[in-house]
């Protein structure tokens, strides 16, 4: 069975919807317009019960099938976007300076509303569907939120999956994986302080930039001589700001990075040698250093049997040679890691490519490919009938 027809039928409305949310991107738990569209749109789709208020500007629609049954799961997709000047130069694009949705949140928002409108039409299920809108997975852990925040109480479900679109497959097939699909992540932030003085004199002072260069150096070390060769591990610095001028040494200098890996012994060993190699050699200079390590995401690992009927769904739309075997996992984290932590589930990718210039996700030049929108939502809606399934 390929693409539901009907959900193919509103092809075009997902479209607008999508471009409408594209050029109106919220960032992290501000999504208060992306918000209050999702819940317009649930309302008018007739669905039971719309909730609202968990982790800020979280939304949860209700659906109830026909039966009776007390089963139930939940089918979520995140809202936020990204601080990215957009360069896509679409006639939808955003019109919020420096904020863009560069990861394809607005497309997957979309094609969850494609299915809950799909299914509170048809109510071609015997159970609850509990589709849920989830803000700021981009970095401040809206997954997470909504976990603490009681979820789960309010909306006792069996199994919980998540979807991401990836421009690196081509358009409509699926990609997925038993185990570890994402890393674990965590957020690393170097604060060197040495002692600031006139660039022409530096024998007057410490100078915290070639401390940090020598640290940054170091950091490439952890992963090639410390962790076992077929572990996964990384540890980047990305930014890195210190002194305003030509000439004057400053005083200190700030770093920001990320580490990723799967296994948590192989955190806590990327933790232990950012500690001690950036102290360590900023002391060997006469220099300070102040580390944080901040743990933000666990790694996204998939349960097996939930797996299995995700690769059940996702053949039923795409066909058994367009649902593929994910051969090692993406060191790209993922805050749904909160939910499958406390619910059986499964987190599978729809391929978004359309050729092989796609610019990836996060990237200003980044579209999401509307072609994939009825194919998400079927996805999503053949995942309920067939896990609810009428007696």
């Amino acid at each position: 069975m390929p693409i539901i027809n009907r959900i193919a039928a509103f092809h075009a409305d997902m479209t607008e919807w999508r471009h409408d949310l594209h050029a109106h991107p919220e960032l992290a738990l501000q999504e208060t317009r992306t918000s209050a569209v999702v819940q317009q749109k649930l309302k008018e789709f007739g669905v039971d019960e719309v909730i609202t208020g968990l982790a800020h500007t979280g939304v949860v629609g209700v659906i109830r099938g026909r039966g009776g049954s007390g089963r139930a799961i939940g089918l979520r997709a995140d809202m936020d976007a990204l601080p990215i000047h957009e360069e896509t130069g679409v006639p939808y694009a955003s019109q919020t300076a420096g904020v863009m949705h560069a990861c394809g949140h607005d497309g997957h928002t979309t094609m969850l509303l494609g299915a809950a409108r799909y299914l509170a039409e048809t109510r071609n299920f015997d159970g609850t569907v509990y589709v849920i809108f989830q803000p700021a997975e981009e970095n401040l852990g809206g997954g997470d939120l909504m976990v603490k925040e009681g979820l789960f109480e309010r909306c006792p479900m069996d199994m919980v999956f998540g979807m991401h679109n990836w421009p690196q497959l081509p358009a409509g097939t699926f990609a997925w994986r038993h185990g570890p699909i994402m890393a674990a992540v965590a957020n690393i932030e170097i604060t060197v302080t040495g002692k600031g003085t006139h660039g022409a004199q530096p024998h007057y002072g410490i100078d915290p930039i070639v401390v940090a260069a020598q640290i940054v150096s170091a950091l490439q070390t952890i992963v090639a001589r410390t962790v076992e060769p077929v572990e996964g591990g990384v540890v980047t610095i990305g930014h890195i700001n210190g002194g305003h001028t030509y000439n004057v040494i400053p005083e200190t200098v700030h770093m920001k990075g990320t580490a990723r890996w799967f296994r948590p012994e192989v955190g806590d060993q990327l933790e232990a040698g950012v500690r001690r190699l950036a102290t360590g050699i900023a002391e060997s200079f006469g220099a300070k250093a102040e580390v944080v390590f901040d743990r933000a995401y666990p790694a996204t690992v998939n349960d097996p049997d939930a797996t299995d009927l995700t690769i059940k769904a996702a053949t039923t739309v795409a066909g058994n040679e367009r649902v593929r075997h994910m051969s090692k996992p993406t060191m790209g984290g993922e805050d749904f890691s909160f939910m499958l932590n406390a619910k059986q589930g499964s987190y599978i990718m729809l391929g978004a490519g359309r050729g092989k210039d796609d610019a990836m996700v996060h990237h200003p030049a980044y579209d999401f490919n509307d072609e994939i929108l009825p194919v998400g939502a079927s996805y999503w809606a053949s995942l309920a009938e067939q896990l609810l399934p009428m007696k």
